[in-house]
């Protein structure tokens, strides 16, 4: 399974590869020395805009996989310029919260977490594995497809 490490200047980088069907951690400020650290020992691909970051051995050596992203490009771009460099096909979305993976359960497990209107509107429900957040199909995954779609077409 491919993970992404992604560095204080991709937040939306993150989630935009989640939707594309990946597990990617957001790490937020950290000291760049630990990002390194962090990647190495979860195995994660390292993705930055720092260039000086990309100079670090472990990088250079090759011990830590990552790819420096251009930071002027949109989301949309960005998100394209990973899987199409790494031949990475947009797949099945993962949790945006999190990166966790999409669980099909019964809508009577959710009951007391989603909204009675959803429930009833909706046939489809999922729970992250990992962080256990409810999902489904409401007025917001139009969008996601739409973007899933102008992805898979753009790595064409």
């Amino acid at each position: 399974m491919v993970r992404f490490l992604c560095d204080s200047m991709l937040g939306g980088l993150s989630r935009w590869l989640r939707s594309s069907g990946y597990d990617a951690e957001f790490a937020g400020p950290i000291d760049d020395g630990e990002l390194v650290i962090r990647a190495e020992e979860s195995g994660a691909i390292l993705l930055t805009s720092d260039g000086p970051l990309m100079r670090r051995r472990p990088i250079t050596s090759g011990t830590v996989r990552a790819l420096l992203v251009p930071r002027a490009q949109p989301l949309f771009d960005q998100t394209v310029f990973v899987l199409r460099e790494l031949a990475l096909p947009v797949i099945d979305p993962r949790c945006m919260s999190c990166g966790g993976a999409l669980v099909p359960v019964g809508a009577e497990s959710l009951a007391r977490e989603v909204p009675a209107m959803s429930l009833s509107a909706f046939d489809e429900f999922w729970r992250c594995d990992r962080c256990a957040r409810a999902f489904w199909k409401g007025s917001h995954w139009e969008g996601i497809v739409a973007r899933r779609v102008a992805l898979a077409e753009a790595l064409r």
